[in-house]
């Protein structure tokens, strides 16, 4: 699996989750959320900065990701929140 940090020369930190291709390991930079709740089950889930992300799939309504051993569907906000 290759591990990737820029896409098309465009900055690492200013990508998230919808804009990389299906497949590709990338590390989680920041999740811009205010909601602690949500920020502790992402947590939880191994889902924080400095972990690596794999989007499985685009979806209408957001994505599927690999974290950690596990596979989730996660919407297109979230998607979007979740900077690499």
């Amino acid at each position: 699996m290759q591990v990737c940090d820029a896409k098309d020369g465009q900055e690492a930190k200013n990508m998230n989750l919808l804009d990389v291709k299906e497949g590709e390991e990338h590390i989680i930079k920041n999740i811009a959320t205010n909601d602690e709740e949500l920020e502790a089950f992402l947590f939880s889930l191994g889902c924080y900065s400095g972990e690596p992300i794999t989007v499985v799939s685009h979806l209408k309504g957001g994505c599927v990701v690999s974290i950690k051993d596990g596979r989730y569907n996660i919407d297109t906000d979230l998607a979007q929140a979740i900077s690499i």
